[in-house]
């Protein structure tokens, strides 16, 4: 249970990252922040003095490689839900900052292909599902975007996902 755990620390701390970076977390930097200290009161035996020696104590958690792909795969999935709602609230740039940042992660996923283990490359296909529907949004907005009076711009979306996912029968 630990694993799906930090793999979900990971989605989280990484999607932070992104809103307030525009770029991608490494696996050191999370590890960093998964340094704790507390400070431990001791009694000494001196006669003289009652007083309390502070010895501090340091736990890590240390997230391995795979569970930090696998936390990166599931923040595409976040990265498409921004991409979407963002274009609902009327801002058509963030989706293709969003759509080149996704096809980036994918072409880093394909690299390392089926040679990694099972369960990247089973998360590779929903990371390639987030990066059709955000590439499809870029393309719509592209395409059809000054045809679609603004305030619409979102019921187009959430319909155009609601028929993607019917294809692909995960409705």
């Amino acid at each position: 249970a630990i694993f799906a755990g930090l793999q979900e620390y990971v989605e989280a701390v990484s999607f932070q990252y992104f809103i307030k970076t525009r770029s991608l977390i490494s696996v050191e930097e999370i590890n960093k922040q998964l340094v704790f200290t507390a400070e431990d009161k001791e009694e000494t035996t001196n006669m003289t003095s009652n007083s309390h020696d502070k010895q501090p104590h340091t736990w890590s958690l240390k997230v391995t490689p795979v569970d930090y792909l696998l936390g990166v795969a599931d923040l595409t999935g976040e990265l498409m839900r921004l991409c979407i709602s963002s274009v609902g609230n009327g801002d058509i740039d963030t989706p293709f900052e969003l759509s080149q940042f996704l096809r980036q992660i994918y072409d880093g996923f394909t690299f390392i292909g089926n040679t990694g283990p099972y369960e990247v490359s089973k998360k590779l296909y929903t990371l390639k599902q987030s990066l059709a529907k955000v590439e499809n949004a870029c393309y719509t907005l592209k395409v059809r975007g000054s045809e679609i009076p603004k305030h619409m711009l979102a019921d187009v979306f959430s319909t155009k996902t609601e028929l993607i996912d019917q294809e692909e029968g995960l409705s």
